[in-house]
């Protein structure tokens, strides 16, 4: 690595060193070749090639599908003092153009491109005049026509090789599997690319799952202890993104609602507020998400199962990119398991798409129920194996009791098949207990009914649920809920096999993470966030691009008096040092009024 390239590190980003492979990726960009980049959210991905273009004459393209959150990635540049732009239709026409002109007068290090802006012909013929650096292509896993996040123009991104074949490509993303990997590979032609594949452990992420008694409540019950922390709360449905945004604001949480059934200023408005102000808990469906780039989301919470290993990965990878302690919080229950089934089951999807989504929920359903730990589990669905249990997932904290459930298992199953295949888990539950109903007179008469009064609904329901996910049963693909016997079901019926099931239990409240370190004054912290706060709304920007949390903790640990010293801080560069050296000064030394921007 160039002494260029770690002077340009220290003085633009402020850090004295590279982590993990950034090292390795910038040196392949700067000899001219290509890479891809398997790294997981919060690991430094972007600077992988936003130092490459301080360095490499002309404007590095990043090619991001998220026009709402460009403008804050170009503020974050803009405040290290890095000549940034975006060209998107959010752009009036005027405002395009003069990101134009700047591009071809050579003006800019990184420009960002929406991928449907990037290959008009317009775009395409105005970098056909420009002098390029490199492309980056962002959350590069949106080429999957199999993947969570397919988007139809990153299959057409292939022509960066075929129109500009000398300029460098890195392919970049948080989250793709091995079929994943093998596709951007395929569809953006990097064959010959360097790939650089890092663990996928966030150690700094607590994991747990929960089985719903009431939802609403348990949720209530996990953000009290988090009061006043960034947060989201993912929901299947619009309706329930507006209810539970309601009843949070009810119980005093300031929390916003988002989905793609409001309008786009309000959308904007609310996403604004979520990245520009502390405390506010977004709850959304999976319409927000990607690219967020907020890193002090303290955690990430589902009221309903995701589709996906890979989409429920994503997704907690929201929480704690800054590093510091995290949770992800997932509340799941047989009714979710039932409705994803039924969404695969009627989509318009190709039988071969159904088999492979069915398979990702029935590793999802294995995760929700597994009673060893959950980190091990994500690192080998990921192709990471030998992993240590990790200590901090709820079942390594707290270890689930599991009984025997043989017996009624087979009951469950018999049920089932004694009433024909044809009704959903209330009615056989029902039957099971011999409750006397209307619908479940036509059973009165068979030898299941009745046989389970020795078990109460709420365990019946976590019996049919596990089921479920375990592949004994399965729903049916007319949606209408009702359960039908697996192959697998036959050993267990016949008595060949036995079933041990995790006992449901109640979250035990335990300590929520302890965010700052022990040698961080809080108080000085604290007035910190306050001065970044400040100069935040003075610029209009979020208060992460000025500086992030990390940087605050480091600065009120050090408790620097002089700009001097306030330059060995990480994360504080040339230009911020600049910019608000003598306010954070005036803050760590004790001054009652620190000056505003507009007043120095």
């Amino acid at each position: 690595m160039s002494d260029a390239a770690l002077d340009t590190l220290k003085r633009v980003f402020g850090f004295n060193a590279f982590r993990g492979p950034q090292r390795a990726i910038i040196d392949e960009l700067l000899a001219g070749r290509d890479a891809l980049v398997l790294m997981p959210t919060g690991g430094g991905k972007s600077l992988c090639y936003q130092l490459p273009a301080l360095l490499l004459p002309g404007t590095a393209i990043v090619v991001s599908p998220l026009i709402a959150l460009m403008q804050d990635q170009v503020s974050a540049m803009q405040q290290l003092g890095v000549r940034a732009a975006c060209l998107n239709s959010a752009l009036d026409a005027r405002a395009a153009f003069a990101v134009e002109r700047a591009l071809l007068a050579g003006e800019l290090d990184l420009l960002y491109v929406a991928p449907e802006r990037l290959l008009t012909a317009r775009t395409l013929e105005l970098l056909d005049q420009a002098r390029l650096a490199l492309f980056a292509i962002d959350e590069a896993h949106c080429v999957s026509q199999w993947g969570h996040d397919f988007r139809p123009e990153y299959r057409e991104l292939t022509l960066l090789h075929e129109r500009w074949p000398k300029v460098p490509r890195i392919a970049l993303t948080a989250t793709a599997d091995t079929p994943t990997r093998a596709e951007i590979v395929t569809h953006l032609r990097l064959e010959q690319a360097r790939q650089f594949v890092s663990s996928f452990d966030r150690p700094n992420i607590r994991y747990s799952v929960e089985a719903k008694r009431d939802a609403r409540a348990q949720l209530l019950g996990f953000l009290r202890e988090r009061q006043g922390q960034n947060g989201i709360v993912y929901a299947l449905s619009r309706k329930k993104v507006d209810e539970t945004a309601a009843a949070l604001v009810a119980a005093g949480i300031d929390a916003l609602a988002y989905h793609a059934g409001l309008d786009a200023k309000t959308r904007q408005l609310r996403q604004s507020r979520f990245l520009r102000e502390d405390g506010v808990v977004m709850v959304a469906t999976i319409a927000f998400g990607m690219g967020i780039d907020k890193p002090d989301v303290r955690y990430v919470a589902h009221l309903d199962l995701p589709k996906s290993i890979e989409s429920y990965y994503q997704e907690t990878g929201r929480a704690g990119r800054d590093g510091a302690p995290s949770d992800a919080y997932m509340l799941y229950g047989l009714g979710d398991v039932m409705t994803l089934k039924q969404m695969i089951d009627a989509g318009e999807a190709g039988e071969e798409r159904k088999r492979l989504e069915r398979r990702k929920l029935d590793s999802l359903l294995s995760y929700a129920e597994m009673v060893s730990c959950r980190r091990q589990f994500l690192l080998s669905y990921f192709g990471e194996s030998g992993s240590a249990p990790c200590g901090n997932c709820d079942n390594c904290l707290n270890p689930p009791q599991a009984w025997d459930a043989t017996d009624a298992a087979r009951k469950a199953l018999s049920c089932v098949w004694r009433t024909g295949q044809r009704y959903g888990v209330m009615h056989l539950i029902d039957v099971l207990m011999g409750e006397d109903t209307e619908k479940t007179a036509r059973h009165r008469s068979l030898s299941v009914f009745g046989i389970g009064k020795d078990l109460d609904q709420k365990r019946w329901r976590s019996v049919f649920r596990q089921l479920i996910a375990h592949g004994y049963l399965d729903v049916d693909d007319q949606g209408y809920g009702s359960l039908r016997l697996t192959d697998a079901a036959r050993p267990l019926l016949r008595g060949e096999t036995t079933i041990a099931m995790r006992l449901d239990q109640r979250r035990s409240k335990r300590e929520r993470f302890k965010v700052l370190p022990a040698e961080v004054d809080d108080t000085l912290f604290e007035r910190l966030r306050e001065l970044r706060q400040r100069l935040a709304r003075e610029q209009g920007v979020p208060a992460y691009v000025i500086f992030h949390d990390a940087t605050l903790q480091a600065i009120a640990s050090a408790r620097p008096r002089t700009l001097a010293e306030l330059a060995t801080i990480s994360g504080v560069g040339a230009r911020k040092l600049e910019r608000y050296g003598e306010a954070v000064i005036g803050v760590t030394s004790g001054q009652a009024e620190v000056p505003s921007l507009a007043t120095r």
